[in-house]
């Protein structure tokens, strides 16, 4: 995994959440059955191109979903973009998940899925292909989102890491 999916404070961020999904939970004791709820939510800022994404559990859907969004605060990446799309094809991968992610020209618009849709549009890429692969496990294909996105370098990183000059990538 590239090493370019820095942790960013969100304290001075315009952050927008968006709730993947909601999964009602069932613990069966000895004096019947426990109720409760899990939110998966993807937070992001379009202009400073940060996502995260967290999960929360609680006996109510408002208290789950805002666990969750406290805990995708917690846990913000800053990703690297060009020109309204993505650098170069990526696949990312979590478990059986895999999300592969496509540059695409201006107009395009983003064709993807529930919650790959969620992330990029928290990251807020307005043109790029995507294909969710295997799993369709909410939470597996937000992290398999996520793992592609942080795989993205930028020409300096590459140029860097090539030891070349930026004009020779």
């Amino acid at each position: 995994m590239a090493g370019n999916g820095r942790r960013v404070d969100g304290g001075s961020l315009n952050l927008k959440e968006q709730v993947v999904t909601i999964n009602r939970v069932t613990k069966v004791v000895k004096g019947g059955k426990n109720m409760s709820f899990s939110a998966l939510v993807v937070v992001g800022d379009p202009a400073a191109k940060v996502v995260g994404y967290g999960t929360g559990k609680a006996k109510e859907v408002p208290s789950a979903i805002k666990k969750g969004i406290e805990s995708a605060k917690k846990n913000l990446r800053k990703i690297n973009t060009h020109l309204g799309t993505i650098y170069h094809p990526v696949l990312g991968r979590f478990g059986s998940g895999l999300v592969l992610l496509k540059p695409a020209p201006d107009g395009t618009g983003v064709i993807a899925g529930g919650p790959v849709r969620a992330v990029i549009q928290a990251v807020g890429i307005p043109n790029v292909l995507t294909k969710s692969i295997g799993s369709h496990n909410p939470h597996n294909v937000v992290k398999a989102t996520i793992n592609a996105l942080e795989q993205l370098r930028d020409k300096a990183a590459v140029a860097d890491l090539r030891g070349l000059s930026q004009d020779k990538v």
